[in-house]
């Protein structure tokens, strides 16, 4: 268990953080999570394993309830396939017991964190305050590689449900 120091850093990093910063928090945290996953099934740990998919799977129905799909649909509608997708390989990898499943599924949500931090390094430079908050639009580049313009303020495809449990 985290203790009390840890807690507030954390409770104080999530507080301050923009959308786009809490987006990029969920899914280093999928990262995390589908790593422990798949260790647990490797070293036949079951529980680790357990604990480490439901936590992923509650991170990535998480990201997919945020998704808005009023200010781009496309985008929104290539997240959902993604993170179905992702949340398809965590059940198979448990029920097959098979590690293996895993390792696209930690690649590809690399690839939407290396994503999501590009992002963020434009935003602050084109604020030129490195306050990506301060930004109101930015060109998103989705794991397909396509370029869409979304707001990380909260109206764009992200939306604005983006929180923690507490």
């Amino acid at each position: 268990m985290m203790n009390t120091k840890a807690q507030a850093y954390l409770r104080t990093k999530v507080m301050t953080a923009s959308p786009v910063e809490l987006r990029l928090m969920l899914i280093d945290g999928a990262i995390r999570f589908a790593e422990q996953c798949r260790m647990g099934l490797k070293e036949r740990d079951y529980e680790q394993a357990y604990e480490g998919s439901r936590q992923c799977r509650a991170i990535l129905t998480e990201l997919l309830s945020s998704l808005s799909s009023e200010a781009d649909p496309l985008l929104c509608e290539r997240l959902t396939s993604l993170y179905t997708f992702l949340i398809s390989q965590l059940m198979a990898a448990m029920s097959d017991r098979d590690p293996a499943v895993l390792e696209e599924t930690v690649s590809l949500l690399r690839y939407e964190s290396e994503t999501w931090r590009m992002l963020i390094a434009k935003l602050a430079t084109e604020t030129g305050t490195g306050d990506v908050a301060a930004n109101t639009t930015a060109d998103v580049t989705t794991g397909a590689g396509d370029s869409k313009t979304s707001s990380p303020g909260g109206d764009g495809p992200i939306g604005e449900r983006l929180h923690l449990a507490g």
